[in-house]
C-alpha cells in the first residue's frame, strides 16, 4: 500500500479526505503526524496554494503528497471569500494570524448578504486537489471540483464544517450540514475532485506498468 502525506492541518478536512480515500489502495498520513509545519499560502489562486502545500509536504517527508485548497465563491460578493474562505472574518485584522473559526466566518457572510434576495445569493464551493510525486515534480496532477448552490439566510443543520450550515444543496433540498457523510461525498466539490484524481492516478499506474 503506497503511503501518501496529506498536506493539511485542518482536522475536519483531513477526516473528510481520509474517508473519501478509504476505498482506494493508499495509506493516507496527515502531515501533522509527520511533524510537517503549515506553510504560508501566498498564492492568489486555489491552484497556486494547493501546489505550495503539496510541494512543502513532499519536501519535508520525502513522500508523495496530496494537497487541497478549497473555499466558497459568492456571486453577489464578486467571488469572495474565495481563497480567503478560512480566514474571511479576520482578513482585515493585521494582528490576527491564521484562520478564523467557522462561526465567525458564517456570521460575517450573513452580515455581508443581509437583505440580499434569494435569487442573488448564488454560490459555489470550489476544490483543487494536487498530487505531487516529489517536491520537484514538474507535472503535478491537478484536479478541480465545484458544487453549485446558494447561501441561506440562517444556519441549518449541525454536520459538516465551514460554510456547510449556510450552503443550500439543491440536489437534496437541504443545507450541506444536513447531509450524511456519504451523501455529501457523492456530490460535493471535494468528492468530485477526489474521484477525478483517483482516475488519473489509476491511469498513471496502468501506463507505467505497461
Amino acid at each position: 500500500m503506497q503511503k501518501i502525506v496529506l498536506a493539511s492541518g485542518n482536522a475536519k478536512k483531513v477526516k473528510e479526505l481520509s474517508e473519501l480515500l478509504a476505498s482506494f489502495d493508499y495509506q493516507i498520513i496527515p502531515q501533522t503526524e509527520l511533524k510537517v509545519s503549515e506553510v504560508p499560502e501566498t498564492g492568489t489562486t486555489f491552484v497556486e496554494n494547493a501546489i505550495i502545500k503539496a510541494r512543502h509536504a513532499a519536501k519535508v517527508t520525502g513522500l508523495p503528497a496530496i494537497a487541497d485548497d478549497s473555499g466558497i465563491e459568492v456571486d453577489h460578493l464578486k467571488g469572495m471569500p474565495g481563497i480567503y474562505s478560512a480566514r474571511f472574518a479576520t482578513l482585515n485584522d493585521p494582528e490576527h494570524q491564521g484562520n478564523a473559526d467557522d462561526q465567525a466566518n458564517n456570521d460575517l457572510l450573513l452580515e455581508k448578504l443581509k437583505g440580499v434576495a434569494t435569487s442573488e445569493r448564488t454560490a459555489r464551493y470550489q476544490c483543487i486537489l494536487v498530487f505531487m510525486e516529489h517536491a520537484d515534480d514538474p507535472t503535478p496532477i491537478i484536479c478541480q471540483g465545484s458544487w453549485e448552490g446558494r447561501i441561506l439566510e440562517q444556519e441549518q443543520g449541525s454536520g459538516g464544517f465551514g460554510y456547510d450550515p449556510l450552503f443550500w444543496c439543491p440536489e437534496h433540498q437541504c443545507a450541506a450540514a444536513e447531509l450524511s457523510a456519504e451523501q455529501k461525498a457523492a456530490i460535493s466539490h471535494r468528492g468530485k475532485a477526489l474521484r477525478s484524481l483517483m482516475e488519473q492516478l489509476s491511469a498513471l499506474r496502468t501506463a507505467r506498468n505497461l
